[in-house]
């Protein structure tokens, strides 16, 4: 396989798009060329094969929803409390919204694992993974609650992010701020 990283990222940031745009069936070696603007065959010559390209899809569309360290450092030097952890909320919500892509692209790949079981595999470890990473942030930076804390909010603001970014109107963009303070109020105990 090649080794030039910038190549390889800037492949995976094409299937990205393209898993966004076209969705899991519109992957190919083919359309993330297209869309990387390489000749026919490179990506071909960085992943083994498509269940490679979709599962280093998915490791790199988690790095490009990496918060900003110097946001996070900002943020982080106000008191472990709830208010810190809404205000942690929000800041998702200004990623997601600023990577659109990735997330739709991300659903597409959560589609795709329902129908092929070495996507499911690939996937739930990548995604355990980041949970896990989540809860042991959490913990040890001692905000308020504990694991199911963290869990529920994680299933609480994927379920939001979903409705946000596929059918927007139906909460209505305005109300998404309130929304997520209700969540955290109901989701982290006080500190």
């Amino acid at each position: 396989m090649a080794q030039n990283p910038a190549r390889r990222a800037a492949l995976t940031d094409a299937a990205i798009d393209v898993l966004a745009d076209q969705g899991a069936r519109g992957l190919t070696f083919r359309a993330v060329d297209l869309r990387a603007g390489v000749p026919a065959g490179t990506a071909s010559n960085y992943f083994a094969n498509r269940d490679d390209l979709l599962h280093q899809t998915a490791r790199h569309i988690h790095h490009r929803l990496t918060p900003d360290p110097v946001i996070i450092g900002e943020l982080l030097r106000a008191p472990r409390d709830r208010a810190l952890v809404t205000a942690l909320m929000h800041d998702l919500v200004r990623r997601i919204d600023a990577e659109r892509s990735g997330y739709l692209a991300m659903l597409e790949l959560r589609l795709e694992a329902t129908r092929r079981p070495e996507v499911r595999a690939q996937l739930t470890a990548t995604v355990r993974e980041q949970l896990e990473a989540n809860i042991a942030y959490h913990l040890d930076e001692g905000f308020p609650g504990d694991r199911e804390t963290v869990v529920t909010l994680y299933l609480a603001m994927t379920g939001l992010l979903v409705e946000h970014l596929t059918l927007p109107d139906v909460l209505g963009t305005e109300a998404l701020p309130a929304l997520v303070d209700t969540l955290v109020a109901r989701t982290v105990p006080e500190a």
